[in-house]
């Protein structure tokens, strides 16, 4: 029921078997045994890519085929509590994003500006619960790899202007999918990476080049009592462990490999 192809640091895990090794309960995420597995081209992100089909439904010669209405337009802005429409999601961070904050910080490939992290939607304030015309605002999350620092700025999108900045360190929020890419391609690069390449090789015949050819999930490492030393600034460097899967193909198991983005090092556990 479950195939492991046992090689240096990677395993090749169809379907479901790394979810039963408790893979799934460790990170908080579902790694599907047919989700993804006979993915045709559809959108990739960090769960994975996902299809969607309108099936046609057996009847008479003479059904016609149904028709799909299109979604509404969004708008430029939201009211209430609704989710962020992409237009303020990009107008906040243009607004967050100052010149200061850009020129002074480092994204995860070290290029000058901070890496985005992500955009959502502002708890309103305690006395502001029962308004109705209480502002909207949107926190704006950016990582600075330059000094290791969470950078979340709350912009008023009634007024258009910042109204906290806070600054933290060691908070690690989810890795974004720009920084998954990174650390794909840090691995794919670095002798730890041996057992990834050998093991992509075996299911596909083909040489692991790109993290372009990979659908690739990922959890934040910290580093516990005992790791080696490349590995013991996790938590307050950014790490991640990777889930790689073949697309079109099995989970690969590279659990015990970490990735810390912010000394651009490859480091193994355990």
């Amino acid at each position: 029921m479950r195939n492991i192809v046992h090689r240096h640091l990677g395993k090749v895990v169809a379907g479901a078997a790394i979810a039963v090794a408790g893979t799934a309960v460790m990170v908080g995420i579902t790694l599907p045994g047919t989700a993804g597995a006979d993915d045709s081209g559809g959108a990739k992100g960090s769960a994975g890519g996902q299809t969607s089909q309108v099936a046609g439904q057996q009847g008479s010669a003479d059904v016609q085929p149904g028709v799909v209405e299109e979604a509404p337009d969004e708008g430029e802005k939201g009211t209430g509590r609704d989710p962020l429409t992409d237009d303020e999601t990009e107008r906040v961070e243009r607004i967050a994003l100052n010149r200061q904050l850009r020129l002074s910080s480092e994204d995860v490939e070290g290029e000058t500006g901070p890496q985005r992290i992500g955009v959502d939607l502002a708890e309103p304030a305690e006395d502001e619960l029962d308004d109705p015309n209480a502002p909207r605002r949107a926190e704006v999350r950016f990582y600075d790899y330059k000094d290791d620092t969470l950078v979340t700025r709350t912009v008023n999108l009634d007024t258009g202007k910042v109204e906290r900045t806070d600054t933290q360190h060691g908070v690690q929020p989810p890795i974004s999918r720009d920084e998954m890419t990174e650390a794909a391609q840090l691995l794919i690069g670095d002798p730890l990476g041996a057992g990834l390449r050998a093991d992509y090789k075996d299911a596909t015949g083909k040489a692991l080049t790109s993290p372009g050819q990979l659908i690739l999930n990922s959890m934040v490492y910290r580093a516990i009592p005992g790791v080696p030393a490349v590995l013991a600034d996790c938590g307050t460097h950014r790490c991640v462990r990777l889930f790689p899967k073949v697309t079109n193909g099995p989970w690969i198991d590279s659990r015990d490999v970490i990735i810390d983005l912010s000394a651009r090092k490859v480091g193994k556990v355990g």
